[in-house]
C-alpha cells in the first residue's frame, strides 16, 4: 500500500465532466515517525460547495463549523513510536473530537480503545466514532491504513 495517496478530482468544463486533477497529494505530514496524515479534502458548509480548500494537516483536526474532512492515515506499529500504555492508565494518545467520524480500515489491523473497552479492527471493518474519547493502538508489525470522513457535530 502506498504511503502517500494519489488524488483524482473531477470537475465540469464547458458543460462536460472532466478529470480536473490527478496527482500524488502534497499535503502530507508526519507528526510521529511513520504516522502519515494527509487531509485529502475539506468542506466548510453543508450543503457542500465544490471549491477546493487548503487544509493544514494536524494530528487532531479542527473540523470547520458545518464542514468535513476527508483524511488518509497510516498508523505505524506502537513499538516503532515507543508508545507504551502503563497498566491501568489511559492510552497516551487518548483524545476526543467534536466530530462524527466514518472510518474504514483499508489495510493492516489496529485496536480501537475507548474508556471502557477495546476491539481489534481489520481491513474492511468500519467504525462510526461519535465524539467519544478514544485512541488507536497498532500492536502488529505492519502499518495500518485507514480512511476517515470527519463531520462537524453537536456535542452531547
Amino acid at each position: 500500500m502506498k504511503t502517500i495517496p494519489r488524488r483524482v478530482v473531477t470537475g465540469i468544463r464547458n458543460g462536460k465532466s472532466i478529470i480536473e486533477q490527478d496527482e500524488i497529494v502534497t499535503n502530507v505530514s508526519e507528526h510521529f515517525p511513520g504516522l502519515i496524515i494527509s487531509d485529502i479534502w475539506s468542506t466548510d458548509s453543508t450543503p457542500a460547495n465544490f471549491e477546493e480548500k487548503v487544509i493544514e494537516n494536524t494530528a487532531f483536526p479542527s473540523t470547520p463549523k458545518n464542514g468535513s474532512y476527508f483524511r488518509y492515515v497510516q498508523i505505524p506499529p506502537d513499538k516503532h513510536l515507543g508508545i507504551v500504555a502503563p497498566e491501568g492508565q489511559p492510552h497516551p494518545l487518548m483524545h476526543q473530537t467534536d466530530t462524527l467520524d466514518y472510518i474504514i480500515i483499508i489495510s493492516g489491523e489496529i485496536y480501537l480503545i475507548v474508556e471502557e473497552g477495546e476491539t481489534l479492527l481489520k481491513a474492511g471493518d468500519i467504525v462510526i466514532q461519535r465524539g467519544t474519547n478514544h485512541a488507536w493502538s497498532n500492536r502488529s508489525d505492519l502499518p495500518c491504513i485507514q480512511l476517515a470522513v470527519l463531520l462537524d457535530a453537536k456535542t452531547a
